[in-house]
């Protein structure tokens, strides 16, 4: 039991260690991201992922970038939706 909870507390740890860097490497976007290594190799594979290399082979992925290509697309609620066809019922109607 005592070395469940300290995995679990070296897990927390690791995540606390990645969130505040940067630049992440390949394995530490996997484990930021939860996008398994097979999809994340397409991603970067089909340039559908912001990434860099420079050295031609390791792969570094920018934090600040990561989170605005996963948050793209969002979508609205449905109160956000409901509201801005109220705001054009009045528009229209005035």
């Amino acid at each position: 039991m005592d070395n469940i909870l300290i995995l679990e507390r070296l897990d927390r740890l690791e995540r606390l260690m990645i969130a505040n860097k940067e630049v992440l490497t390949f394995e530490e976007t996997c484990d930021y991201t939860g996008i398994s290594r097979s999809y994340l190799y397409k991603l970067t594979a089909s340039g559908n992922i912001p990434h860099s290399k420079p050295n031609g082979k390791m792969i570094f992925f920018e934090r600040k970038k990561l989170n605005e290509w996963l948050l793209q697309n969002s979508r609205l609620t449905q109160e956000e939706i409901n509201g801005r066809a109220l705001e054009h019922s009045f528009k229209i109607k005035g």
